[in-house]
């Protein structure tokens, strides 16, 4: 029986995106030995949409409002590398991570699987 999925985000500098996710966002966590933190992530939803090139992963945190999230966001020191736009299924941006990354945020506007 399946009991969960795990995400993995590959990144150069672990040490400075765990202690955003644990300081930054506040994710709740476990120490997996040696400062190994695997965090607990909100709710979530998968979705399988078409693609013209090579089969991708893409990793969206989701949040009920996105400009009162990224205000917050932004007073904790978080860059966001997109402007808020309206895609029709919601308002999306993305924010960087100190490794390097890149994570997507949206306020969905659709039905959601996990409200």
């Amino acid at each position: 029986m399946l009991i969960g999925a795990h995400t993995i985000l590959f990144t150069p500098d672990a040490e400075a995106d765990r202690a955003f996710f644990r300081d930054v966002l506040k994710f709740r966590s476990v120490d997996a030995g040696d400062g190994w933190l695997i965090f607990a992530l909100p709710p979530g939803e998968l979705a399988c949409h078409p693609a013209d090139g090579p089969p991708r992963q893409e990793l969206y945190l989701m949040c009920d409002d996105v400009h009162a999230t990224v205000e917050a966001m932004k007073a904790d020191g978080v860059e966001f590398t997109k402007e808020i736009t309206d895609e029709g299924w919601g308002l999306l941006t993305a924010l960087k991570t100190p490794g390097g990354g890149e994570l997507g945020l949206y306020q969905p506007k659709h039905a959601s699987a996990i409200s």
